[in-house]
């Protein structure tokens, strides 16, 4: 489609030279009063006028505006009998409606400013570079591209009302027989286009939301994975929240799967930024990683395929992606623990204080380092633990009014006191979550997610 039509102040007709001898001498004997910039012009324009506007220029372009300021429409007709065909025209508050006039589409398109409301096209004008076409509402498209936002109403003759109804078809709001205009008719055939293309805008816009939504939606079922869990004793819940407002999705995510060999593998990443291109790259390494894992890859080598895969899928060299991996023994009192530049896991066991687990091998965020390496730690669960991973939303959030973070001191304090209060999975992490956000003062401004892993007796 050709670039929009940029805004431009309203051209009179004497500057573009088309004002007749008589316009430019009533012109002249008007500039010795003040009348001459207090009062609107509302003449019929004169036979042959080219480009002229029959009122002063101060209402804004938007359909949704026009009840409440002058509409302004603009005639694209060439009129070589100069018989004029528009009479004078109020709206329905008794306001003037305001003409412009073009004999072709050059001169429209100068005069298509923001605040033309309407567009009143004869279909027998050519379209422009066109000759002999077969397509007799060439000159309908070529303004409907031009002017995707303002009503358009057809102009035809009596003979030929089913051109009219096709250019309806085509997307004109209305069309109306030469013949027949009158002042009343065309008020309100203006009114009801312009009402019916802001209904058709606003019924748009609110389709293209619906779709938006959609694929928000699946991009979420992508982001918030059912963990694969089948024939694990371990229970799991999981928490996530979005830091944008109305947000469906962030740069976080996460997964779990249980392998044949029966270890179960987790792991929680963050993608730095906020938005759908960081949610969609989340959930590319996401997906990778299940992928990866269930091939029986694991440590350093799953890590260093994982940052291949973002540095092939990353929009901007800039973005890297924070992870953590936990891969626990089939017996369930061990595990492995690798870092990339992410916050180390909680580890709660009954008797003794909540604590973090050892973060001194952590390696780098992926898409840092090309050579990186990331150590593997072997970790004692124990028989009865839970074992929380969470991204930095979660620490990160401001406490009351002092400005200080959250932090993983404590993070640490706020759940070793609600365990101590008989809290446990979901209702732990959501506890948790909305506790944070009250000591933030409202919406973090970063992504939260947070999953918990038990083993009971």
């Amino acid at each position: 489609m050709p670039a929009p039509v940029p805004r431009q102040r309203a051209i009179p007709a004497a500057e573009g030279g088309q004002a007749p001898a008589a316009a430019q001498h009533e012109d002249s004997a008007q500039d010795s009063s003040a009348a001459r910039t207090a009062a609107p012009r509302t003449a019929t324009a004169p036979s042959g006028s080219s480009a002229t506007d029959r009122t002063a220029d101060t209402a804004p372009d938007r359909a949704e505006t026009a009840a409440h300021t002058n509409l302004t429409l603009l005639l694209i007709e060439d009129d070589p009998g100069g018989s004029p065909i528009v009479p004078d025209l109020l709206d329905q508050s008794g306001k003037p409606i305001r003409v412009r006039t073009a004999r072709n589409l050059t001169e429209a398109e100068r005069l298509l400013t923001d605040d033309v409301h309407c567009i009143l096209l004869d279909l027998a004008l050519p379209a422009p570079g066109r000759t002999g076409d077969d397509d007799e509402l060439a000159v309908l498209k070529h303004v409907l591209e031009i002017a995707p936002r303002h009503a358009v109403l057809a102009l035809t003759g009596a003979d030929d009302t089913e051109r009219g109804a096709e250019a309806v078809r085509v997307g004109a709001q209305d069309y109306l027989v030469r013949d027949e205009l009158d002042g009343r008719l065309l008020s309100r055939a203006i009114r009801y286009a312009v009402e019916r293309k802001r209904s058709d805008s606003a019924e748009r816009r609110l389709a293209e939301g619906r779709v938006r939504a959609q694929e928000n939606r699946r991009l979420e079922r992508g982001l918030l994975p059912t963990p694969l869990l089948d024939g694990s004793p371990l229970r799991f819940a999981a928490r996530y929240r979005p830091g944008r407002s109305r947000a469906l999705l962030g740069g976080d995510f996460y997964d779990v799967v249980r392998t044949p060999d029966g270890t179960v593998h987790a792991m929680i990443g963050d993608v730095c930024g906020h938005g759908p291109d960081e949610a969609a790259l989340g959930v590319e390494l996401r997906i990778a990683w299940r992928a990866l894992t269930l091939a029986g890859l694991c440590g350093d080598q799953l890590l260093g395929t994982l940052q291949q895969v973002l540095e092939h899928e990353r929009p901007d060299d800039e973005i890297f992606a924070t992870l953590c991996t936990v891969d626990i023994a089939p017996d369930g009192r061990r595990a492995g623990l690798c870092l990339a530049g992410h916050p180390s896991p909680l580890l709660a066991r009954p008797g003794m204080p909540a604590r973090l687990l050892p973060y001194d091998n952590n390696g780098p965020a992926l898409g840092l380092l090309p050579s990186a390496r990331w150590p593997r730690m072997q970790v004692e669960l124990g028989a009865e633990w839970s074992l929380m991973l969470y991204t930095d939303g979660l620490i990160e959030g401001r406490v009351g009014d002092t400005g200080e973070r959250l932090g993983q001191e404590g993070m640490v304090d706020m759940i070793r006191r609600q365990l101590s209060e008989g809290l446990s999975g979901e209702q732990l992490l959501r506890t948790a979550v909305n506790e944070v956000r009250d000591l933030n003062g409202g919406e973090l401004t970063d992504d939260v997610a947070v999953l918990l892993l038990d083993r009971g007796l």
